[in-house]
C-alpha cells in the first residue's frame, strides 16, 4: 500500500513494463472483485482513431449545459495524470488517485498470482475509473476507448449509446492493415439493442460496423445519412460555423471555436449522440442547451491557438488521419500564409506518409525533432523517412526557439506531432 501520490503514481507507471496485453479476462476478473461498478453508470462508449477526445469534450459541455455532472475517462492526459478521470472538467483530486490505486494495488498482486498474470497500466487505470465512477459521482460518464474496442479494457461496459467517430488506419499491427479490419475491431463496443452513432468513415468500413449492429440488434445512426452537416463555414473569430439536420431537429448556425472541418463532423456526432442519450433515457435537451454547449466546447491540444504575436498553434496530429484533417485545413484557412512547422513522432507511426502530407501545403517549411519518451523517433529518424526538404534539430526547445526567431510577423509557428510532444510544449508555454 503506498502513503503518499508520488508513490501510487509511481508503481502505476512501473506498469509500463507489463506492456500492452489484449484481452478483458483480467478486466472481467477485477470488475467480479469490485462488485461490476462499470455496470452502476449510465455511460457514452466512444471509440475512434481520431476525434475521440474532441467529440467527447462536445458532448460533455452540452450535458453539462442540462445541469448533469459529467465524468470524463479520456487519455493521454496533457498536463497531469489526475486529467483521465474527470468531473466537469476538473480532474480528480491527488487524494483520490491515491485512495483508488490502493484500492485497486491488492487485487492486481492477487492478479498477477492467477494465470491471468499482471494487469497493464491502462487496465489498471480503467479499473481505478469504473470504481470511482461505481461509487456515484457523475450522472453520466462518457468513456473513451484506448485502443480499437472489442478487446480494450474499457469494453467490459454496457452503454447507453455507442460512438464510432472516424475509422483510419493506426495501430495496423494490432487492429488489422485495412479499414474493414479495423471497424470490426472498433465495431466490437456495439453492444445488443444499444444505439450507435458513427461519425465519417468509408463504406467499406461502415460495411463492418452495420454487420455488427445487425448481429446486435442495434441501430445506426451515420453521418451523412441519418443525420447532416450543411452551410459549414470558418468564422472570422477562429471557429466554425454549420447548420445540423437529422429527421427530429434542425439546428441554424451553430458555431465551435475548434478549427477544421473535422471538428463540424466531431461537433455533429456529439449532437446526435447526446439526442440518443436523452431519447434513450427520456431527458430533456433544448436546443439552446445544444448550442450554448458546443460553442464553449475547448479541446486542448487541438488546433490550439497559445499565441497571436509570434502565431503559434499547438496541434496533436499524431497519425496519418489526423494529419489528412490537419492539412486540409491548413489549405482551407491559412491560403497563402508562410507556415512553419515543428514536428515530432513516436517511431511506430506512418511518418513517412505523414511528411507527404505536409509537403503539399504551400509556403510550409518543415523542422523535425524529437523528446524524452521511449517509443519517440529521433530527428533524424524522422527526416531519413523523406525526400522532401527538412530541417533537423534534435532538441525540441532549441528547435522551437530557432523558429520563433524566424517565424515573421505575417507567419504562422505550428507544433504537432505526437499528444505526447504537444503535452511538454505546452507544459512549457503554460509554466512560463
Amino acid at each position: 500500500m503506498f502513503n503518499t501520490y508520488e508513490e501510487a503514481l509511481s508503481w502505476l507507471h512501473s506498469g509500463l513494463k507489463f506492456g500492452m496485453k489484449l484481452g478483458l479476462e483480467r478486466m472481467g476478473w477485477l470488475m467480479k472483485k469490485l462488485d461490476h461498478p462499470q455496470k452502476k453508470i449510465k455511460a457514452i462508449h466512444v471509440a475512434g482513431t481520431n476525434g475521440k477526445g474532441s467529440t467527447v469534450a462536445f458532448i460533455r459541455h452540452i450535458l453539462e449545459e442540462t445541469g448533469l455532472s459529467v465524468g470524463t475517462f479520456t487519455s493521454p492526459f496533457l498536463e497531469s495524470f489526475n486529467e483521465r478521470i474527470s468531473i466537469d472538467g476538473e480532474p480528480i483530486s491527488d487524494a483520490e488517485v491515491l485512495r483508488l490505486v490502493n484500492l485497486i494495488y491488492p487485487l492486481c498482486m492477487e492478479l498477477a498470482e492467477t494465470d491471468l498474470g499482471s494487469p497493464t497500466e491502462f487496465e489498471v487505470v480503467t479499473a481505478m475509473m469504473y470504481a470511482y465512477f461505481g461509487e456515484g459521482h457523475a450522472d453520466v460518464v462518457l468513456v473513451e476507448v484506448g485502443i480499437g474496442g472489442q478487446l480494450d479494457s474499457t469494453n467490459v461496459l454496457t452503454p447507453v449509446v455507442s460512438v464510432i467517430t472516424t475509422i483510419g488506419l493506426d495501430h495496423m499491427d494490432i487492429l488489422g492493415n485495412t479499414l474493414p479490419k479495423i471497424a470490426q475491431q472498433k465495431s466490437g463496443i456495439i453492444k445488443p439493442g444499444v444505439p450507435v452513432v458513427v461519425g465519417k468513415v468509408t463504406d467499406d468500413a461502415f460495411e463492418s460496423i452495420t454487420q455488427t449492429a445487425q448481429e446486435t440488434g442495434s441501430k445506426v445512426y451515420r453521418l451523412g445519412t441519418s443525420f447532416t452537416i450543411s452551410k459549414w463555414q470558418t468564422t472570422p473569430n477562429w471557429g466554425e460555423q454549420f447548420n445540423f439536420e437529422d429527421d427530429d431537429i434542425f439546428l441554424k448556425q451553430q458555431q465551435i471555436q475548434m478549427l477544421g472541418r473535422h471538428q463540424v463532423e466531431n461537433a455533429a456526432v456529439a449532437i446526435e449522440a447526446v439526442k440518443q442519450f436523452s431519447h434513450t433515457l427520456g431527458l430533456a435537451v433544448s436546443h439552446s442547451q445544444i448550442t450554448k454547449g458546443l460553442k464553449q466546447t475547448f479541446w486542448a491540444g487541438r488546433m490550439e491557438k497559445i499565441s497571436d504575436r509570434p502565431f503559434i498553434v499547438l496541434d496533436g496530429a499524431h497519425n496519418k488521419p489526423a494529419v489528412t484533417a490537419l492539412v486540409q485545413t491548413l489549405k482551407d484557412d491559412f491560403k497563402g500564409q508562410p507556415i512553419q512547422v515543428l514536428f515530432a513522432a513516436l517511431k511506430d507511426k506512418e511518418i513517412s506518409e505523414m511528411l507527404d502530407l505536409f509537403a503539399t501545403v504551400p509556403e510550409l517549411t518543415l523542422t523535425a525533432t524529437s523528446f524524452e519518451y521511449p517509443r519517440a523517433a529521433s530527428a533524424e529518424e524522422i527526416a531519413a523517412q523523406t525526400s522532401h526538404s527538412i530541417e533537423v534539430i534534435d532538441d525540441w526547445k532549441t528547435a522551437l526557439a530557432t523558429l520563433l526567431n524566424e517565424v515573421g510577423s505575417e507567419g504562422i509557428l505550428l507544433i504537432t506531432g505526437s499528444l505526447y510532444f504537444i503535452s511538454e510544449v505546452r507544459r512549457l508555454f503554460f509554466d512560463q
